[in-house]
């Protein structure tokens, strides 16, 4: 499975990069929206970690992109964000957002196992 990871954090970005790689995850990364949406279209993710707060172009932003883009609209993202607001994860949810990780309350592990259940879900399908 072919992971795209947008986090202007470059820390966490090699962080979370390192421990999917240890799962045999192909990864790409992109320190901010536009190169995110660019990365997209070349590298064609099954899955997007998206950070909502980044320089260009926001987490928010990108989604809305995403979702005027025929091919992009389908990708699966999980939002990585420290923001957790009701408003918005209803927002995310509107824009097609399968999951939400708030990055102060959770370890590498844990993105790694919500990522291979998401692929059985996928794959399952």
């Amino acid at each position: 499975m072919k992971i795209l990871i947008v986090e202007d954090d470059e820390l966490l970005r090699e962080m979370l990069a390192r421990k999917l790689i240890e799962k045999s995850y192909i990864i790409e990364t992109a320190e901010d929206g536009e190169i995110g949406l660019s990365a997209m279209r070349v590298f064609k993710p099954d899955l997007v970690l998206l950070d909502l707060i980044m320089p260009k172009k926001s987490g928010f932003q990108v989604l809305e992109e995403m979702q005027t883009d025929e091919l992009l609209r389908k990708i699966p993202v999980i939002i990585i964000s420290n923001s957790g607001q009701p408003v918005e994860l209803e927002k995310a949810k509107q824009l097609g957002v399968l999951d939400w990780i708030i990055k102060t309350e959770f370890n590498p592990s844990e993105v790694v196992e919500k990522v291979m259940t998401l692929e059985k879900q996928l794959f399952l399908k």
